[in-house]
């Protein structure tokens, strides 16, 4: 005999989520920036129960919300595989020299006064050549957190800036996964999505170097000669800085542009940052390797455990230490735990019909267009809270809501952009996404700290809003779109 499933009630729906934010709000009191090492996680694992609960007074069965749990930790497998590559990378690439000759020349390069916002536009040129924030982050901005230390520069600042500018980029490039899926849910064509997003993102960006430009110009912090002296020198003295060194962010950045997949991407670049450490860091190998080993046996095991374990060097300096050591897969493993644990959450509420009870509501008050759109963009930052992913975060509310914006007779460009400005931008402002763990695990910032920077992502939302109900760039259904859009729903 089948248990009847009932669907759930407001009180349902809303329940796990009181616990969750009451939980998360616990856990940063208590534990203030240690919440990502293990308090996040359980206040996730807990609410989840909760849900299960539910789900199981709703009739049901155990077994099938495990198999939605094991469903959606499956989702997240991608990201793990680029995240322990991407540690993988920034120690290699510490070894190699790559990443120190970056923050070499960067100080050598880049004013304060005008770094956050030169920072911005770079991620911004990069995201948009390879169409990816994730590739972005990883290599050029943890060169500028690098020399964000060296000048004396704010992390949190430095990081809401390359965050800005690489979501920025991200997002109008054609060779982004989000910018591709996003019009294929909406059911718009990809260039004229990418063209209806100019309207909000181009403002925003913006808007947010005129921030980022009048921060650096208003901020008390030189350039401290002898501070950069020294840790050039501490550079120069450790590794050899030359052109060559950089060729494997060159070699990465061109698979990228290529379309080759992240995950070999970003690991083919870890171990060509290995093979470039024999090729061009000889002395700094001797000296990491000691007597014990034969130097090709010794060069083998410190590249192999650089790639497990990370790389780290004494210079007598706890500063330069910090800054010159770190990567490795092993310095991923609690990031993965996060998104394990929030991706089983998601899959719960998933299964279980509490988002869409949600939206069922929402709907109910969403009357105007401009009140359409706000929905939309508020179920989307919901789901990159409740799901932990961005994906979910456009697939979800764009499925959804893509009846509703046809049958009020809007364009899919409008609900394609919605999804975007709602999903993709605000996915790395929360530090159990996907997203937001990831920039933590690369960056060594805290979502909660570089929050209030990343005015991109900030400004990108509310901008659409204003959109929406002052009715600019709000694109109706020609006839022949709605006859074409008739046809396509009709089974």
């Amino acid at each position: 005999m089948t248990t009847k499933i009932k669907d759930p009630s407001f009180l349902d729906a809303l329940l796990p989520i009181v616990v969750l934010i009451s939980l998360l709000s616990s856990s940063v009191y208590l534990f203030g920036d240690d919440s990502s090492y293990g308090p996040n996680q359980i206040a996730l694992f807990i609410a989840a129960a909760v849900a299960v609960i539910i789900g199981i007074k709703n009739g049901y069965r155990w077994g099938d919300i495990e198999k939605a749990m094991t469903k959606g930790i499956a989702l997240s497998l991608g990201a793990v595989l680029i995240l322990l590559a991407v540690g993988a990378l920034i120690g290699t690439w510490l070894l190699a020299g790559t990443v120190p000759t970056l923050i070499y020349y960067g100080m050598q390069l880049l004013s304060p006064s005008w770094f956050y916002a030169a920072s911005c536009i770079l991620c911004g040129i990069v995201a948009m050549s390879i169409g990816s924030s994730w590739t972005t982050a990883a290599t050029i901005g943890v060169a500028l957190i690098g020399v964000a230390s060296g000048l004396g520069l704010s992390p949190a600042i430095t990081a809401g800036a390359i965050i800005s500018g690489a979501y920025f980029g991200d997002k109008i490039s054609p060779l982004s996964e989000t910018t591709n899926l996003a019009p294929a849910v909406a059911g718009a064509e990809l260039f004229a999505h990418i063209r209806h997003m100019l309207w909000t993102t181009v403002p925003s960006i913006i808007i947010a170097l005129i921030l980022f430009t009048l921060i650096g110009l208003n901020s008390s912090v030189t350039a401290d000669d002898a501070q950069i002296n020294l840790i050039s020198s501490t550079l120069q003295e450790h590794f050899s800085i030359s052109f060559w060194t950089l060729i494997p962010l060159f070699v990465l950045l061109a698979m990228a542009i290529k379309k080759v997949p992240a995950f070999p991407t970003v690991f083919i670049g870890a171990l060509l940052g290995g093979v470039w450490a024999v090729l061009f860091q000889q002395e700094l190998l001797r000296t990491l390797i000691g007597g014990d080993l034969s130097h090709a046996l010794g060069s083998f095991k410190l590249i192999w455990s650089t790639l497990f374990d990370g790389f780290a060097l004494e210079t007598g300096s706890d500063e330069l230490n910090s800054l010159l050591s770190g990567g490795g897969m092993s310095s991923m493993l609690n990031t993965v735990w996060l998104i394990f644990a929030a991706m089983m959450f998601g899959a719960v509420i998933e299964k279980i019909g509490l988002l869409r009870k949600f939206v069922q509501s929402i709907l109910k008050a969403a009357h105007s267009t401009g009140s359409l759109i706000t929905s939309t963009i508020a179920t989307c930052i919901a789901t990159n809270i409740l799901t932990a992913d961005q994906y979910m975060a456009i697939v979800m509310p764009g499925r959804m809501y893509k009846e509703e914006y046809e049958r009020r007779g809007l364009a899919p460009v409008n609900l394609s952009r919605t999804l975007e400005d709602g999903g993709t931008i605000t996915s790395p402002l929360i530090p159990w996404n996907t997203c937001g763990a990831y920039m933590h695990g690369v960056l060594n910032v805290n979502p909660l700290d570089y929050f209030i920077y990343a005015f991109f992502n900030l400004i990108n939302p509310v901008l659409a809003v204003i959109y929406a109900y002052c009715g600019i760039k709000i694109l109706k259904l020609t006839p022949p779109e709605s006859v074409q859009q008739e046809l396509h729903v009709r089974p």
